[in-house]
């Protein structure tokens, strides 16, 4: 049996799945919030099912969020958060179908971003298993 990283429990690995899960959260809310506009988003880029997925990821994204800045579930938090970034990056950060070259560039921005976050809620997963 593997020992616990030393890490995990230092002040700095706690504010790290704060910040990291918090922003995870706040933007899931906001999603939730903002329902009605998120789906016309989501509609507009061709999502699938756009009146069921968005709020569904939305609420995958939140208990994400929650869970890694809590640590409760941690495996099952990072997994939620992983799925939400693997899917809908693709989908609404498409920047390979943008013409007009600013909002191109938004776009490769917020899929650069999601991309990274994606890094990081995979490293967080190798981590929750060992705390579930």
């Amino acid at each position: 049996m593997e020992n616990e990283p030393v890490f995990v429990e230092t002040p700095l690995f706690r504010i790290g799945r704060a910040l990291f899960g918090g922003v995870l959260a706040l933007n899931a809310l906001d999603n939730l919030r903002n329902l009605d506009e998120r789906i016309g988003y989501a509609e507009a880029k061709n999502a699938p099912a756009p009146e069921f997925t968005v709020p569904a990821t939305s609420g995958g994204l939140l208990f994400g969020g929650l869970g890694l800045a809590l640590w409760r579930a941690p495996s099952a938090a990072a997994a939620a958060t992983v799925g939400f970034l693997a899917s809908i990056t693709p989908v609404m950060h498409d920047f390979w179908n943008v013409e007009d070259p600013e909002q191109q560039q938004q776009e490769v921005i917020h899929f650069l971003k999601n991309t990274a976050l994606l890094g990081a809620a995979i490293a967080f997963l190798k981590f929750g298993r060992r705390n579930d």
